[in-house]
Parts: structure tokens; sequence; C-alpha cells
């Protein structure tokens, strides 16, 4: 029985060591798994700062709504437009709030009679007021676009809530009702910007 104990305490041994000689130098010439963390750490450093998206806390209570498909599409080209204007990811929650209270993230055409004038697209623009044709502000790449442009041109936007530079471009009815969806659109933004 001692002999049985001996044996199996050296082949122990032995698969240890014959274990340490062929894992050791593999082990030793391989990338250590410690350099997988600078890449996490890399990834969550291309989300954009919260802080930048919601420089002024959110004002209000906010709402929330469920995204088809079709309304996540809309949000991906406001941030793709707002990337190509040159725009930072402030600029893109401003205007996808702005769409959100406009027209909840659907690019409308005309309601009939539940129309608001002549307002159509994301950001129920109007042909009548200059912002283009029909087919270009119902086109979300150019009504982004045309919003954008009439933002760069409030003085001081970027300091501004959400609210007050929304509705400096909108001209709206309901001018307070802009900051609701604010926390939604930074959470879009943030969610979207590096896809």
């Amino acid at each position: 029985m001692n002999t049985i104990l001996r044996k199996s305490v050296l082949g122990v041994a032995g698969l240890a060591f014959a274990g340490g000689v062929f894992a050791g130098p593999a082990t030793a010439h391989a990338t250590p798994s410690v350099e997988s963390v600078p890449v996490a750490v890399a990834v969550a450093a291309d989300k954009p700062d919260k802080a930048k998206l919601v420089p002024h806390g959110v004002q209000g209570a906010q709402s929330r709504i469920e995204l088809s498909d079709e309304q996540v599409g809309n949000v991906k080209a406001i941030i793709a437009a707002t990337k190509k204007a040159g725009m930072d990811e402030r600029a893109a929650v401003v205007s996808i709030a702005t769409a959100l209270q406009e027209s909840k993230l659907e690019n409308l055409g005309h309601l009939g009679e539940r129309n608001d004038h002549d307002s159509q697209g994301l950001f129920q623009q109007r042909p009548t007021s200059g912002w283009g044709t029909v087919e270009q502000i119902t086109d979300p790449e150019y009504s982004t676009t045309a919003f954008l442009k009439a933002l760069k041109q409030v003085d001081g936007w970027q300091d501004m809530p959400l609210t007050e530079a929304a509705q400096t471009v909108q001209v709206s009815a309901y001018p307070d009702h802009y900051a609701q969806w604010e926390q939604q659109a930074a959470d879009l933004v943030a969610e979207h910007w590096n896809n």
C-alpha cells in the first residue's frame, strides 16, 4: 500500500511538473489576459459623456415611449446627419428631443384635418415657412440638417436649456414641451452615437 501511495504522489507531481514545463513556456510567451482590460476601457470611453449630453440636468417630469424599428432608424438618421454636419452629441440630443416632441420620431406626412397647417416630417417643418419641399422635409437627413442649420444660428444654444434651444428654432405654441424628452434623447444618443 505504501508503494501504491508513493506511485500516486509521484504521478501527481510528475503531471504538475509536466504541465508546468509544457504550459509554462507557452503561457510565458502568450499575451497576458490583462491586455483585454484596456480594450474594455477603450470601448467604455467611446460612449458619450452623460454630463455633456444633459449639461443642465433635465427639467420637469420626463416622458418616455417605446420605439419601433422605424423610430430607431430615425434616431440613427438624426445622429448620422448631426455627425455629417460636424456637430456634437449635445446637438443630437436637442434634435432627437425635438423630434420626439414633434412627431414621436415618426416621419409624418400630411395628416389631413389633424395637420398643423402644412407641417410634416420628423420635425414638423412647414414648406410654407421655408423649410424645404415636402419631399425634402420628409427626408430624415435633410430635415435634421435643416434643423441643425437653424440651431447653429441660435447664439449660445450649447449653453441653453434644451427646451429653450429647441423652441428658438421651432417657435412652437407649446415651448416647454421639449424638456420632457431630454432624458430619453440623451439615452438614445448614448446608445447609438458610436453604432
